[in-house]
């Protein structure tokens, strides 16, 4: 943002007494830029110039009138003392160059002082009891921001001091509203961006699943914690024929609105593959084979496609460069690392399938990269030594691990989505 300049002080002390109406004027102009220049709100600031002008210098009316270039006029902001601008309101506009003495002065670049009104060719009347008024641009950088004009009751009130002090003050009163113009903007952008990014947020949540599988003798369950309003992770299940399931878990390379737009592209794909495929390596072939085609160069996705079979306790799972599940049975816990299979999306190639038995009492762990490389404050990643011992307890469960993790993180606040699918079957 730009900086007010700055108001030159001297030494006053040996002023003589016919000088002090004029220190009592800069000590006025001084007091007033020092309340104006740290005032960023923008109606604020237009109230505190009209009437902090209007009460020092005696005026029986101060305004500000704002450019507004998509119109090419000026718009009335703020006023104090005129009936007439209160009558008209705020928005009231004049056309730049024809209309009364702000629009000749927004024209020119010049100040325009009207000794008496009655006798200038721009005045347009406005309050009865004006007498003599002065019109002086607001300029930044040679831009034209905006116009202050302050009128009294009593003809040629404005000494030319008086006028050089308006126009020193008028120079801070443009950085002022320059800067707070700025802000404004600023701040309405990042309210948009918030509220996009909580629609956004809501959208996705609204495609994860609403409750988990209900499939006797088994437990089914996931869940993910964004590190932002919106992420590139996200997990499903998905009901197939005979009574078997489809579990997903993925993660789109990147971050915020563009993770997530392509991670909403690779699920509605996914699902519709799923339903036609019998295999999960059918399913991650013609999969990848769209995402070369259609995705951004760069982009790609990891992910654990498995087909879960309640009725013969299998689980066979497909990986495009997902990290490894995690295994506990009677054998205790292990990774499944796969054969083959690049992320989706980076080139075309081939996936291998594992096939895995669930016996009693075992349970299975899928997880995103960010459970496994959550630092802590110390920058030492959570790991999957870590993912391991804790699943090994008996208390072990979903929430648990996302506690764990977090808990883990603390202060250091997770860098990547978190999401895990556990699947336990009942002893």
């Amino acid at each position: 943002m730009a900086t007010s300049p700055r108001i030159s002080t001297h030494d006053y002390s040996t002023v003589g007494p016919l000088h002090l109406e004029q220190v009592e004027d800069l000590l006025k102009l001084q007091k007033a830029a020092q309340h104006i220049s740290s005032i960023l709100d923008l109606d604020q600031l237009i109230d505190r110039i009209v009437n902090e002008v209007a009460r020092s210098f005696g005026c029986v009316d101060a305004d500000v009138y704002l450019h507004d270039e998509g119109r090419g006029e000026l718009v009335l902001a703020g006023a104090h003392g005129c009936k007439g601008c209160k009558l008209h309101g705020q928005g009231h506009s004049l056309k730049i160059g024809k209309e009364g003495m702000v629009g000749y002065v927004a024209g020119t670049g010049q100040m325009r002082y009207a000794p008496d009104v009655r006798k200038d060719k721009y005045y347009i009347g406005c309050e009865e009891s004006t007498l003599s008024e002065v019109a002086i641009p607001l300029q930044m950088e040679g831009r034209l921001v905006g116009v202050f004009t302050a009128s009294h009751h009593e003809l040629d009130a404005f000494p030319p001091e008086q006028l050089r002090l308006l126009q020193a003050l008028c120079s801070h009163v443009a950085v002022a509203v320059h800067n707070a113009r700025l802000f404004q903007h600023e701040r309405k952008q990042r309210e948009e961006m918030s509220r996009e990014a909580q629609e956004a947020r809501a959208i996705q949540q609204a495609l994860l699943p609403k409750s988990s599988p209900f499939i006797p003798g088994f437990a089914v369950a996931g869940s993910t914690f964004p590190a932002g309003a919106v992420g590139g992770d996200w997990y499903d299940f998905i009901s197939l024929d005979d009574g078997r399931w489809g579990l997903v878990l993925a993660d789109v390379s990147g971050k915020g609105t563009a993770a997530a737009l392509l991670m909403s592209a690779t699920r509605g794909m996914l699902r519709s593959l799923a339903a036609a495929c019998c295999t999960p390596s059918e399913v991650m072939g013609k999969l990848n084979r769209l995402m070369v085609e259609d995705f951004p160069s760069g982009r790609f996705v990891t992910m654990i496609y498995a087909v879960f079979d309640a009725a013969t306790r299998t689980l066979t799972f497909a990986s495009a460069g997902h990290l490894p599940p995690l295994l506990i049975d009677q054998q205790g816990a292990r990774f499944l690392d796969s054969e083959k299979g690049i992320p989706l999306g980076l080139g075309f190639g081939s996936f291998s399938e594992t096939r895995v038995e669930l016996s009693p009492g075992s349970h299975l762990v899928f997880y995103s990269d960010g459970i496994t490389e959550a630092t802590n404050p110390q920058g030492e990643e959570y790991g999957r030594e870590r993912l391991r011992d804790h699943v090994l307890r008996q208390d072990a469960s979903l929430e648990t691990i996302l506690a764990d993790v977090r808990a883990f993180a603390n202060g250091a606040g997770l860098q990547d989505d978190a999401t895990v699918i556990c699947v336990r079957a009942q002893g």
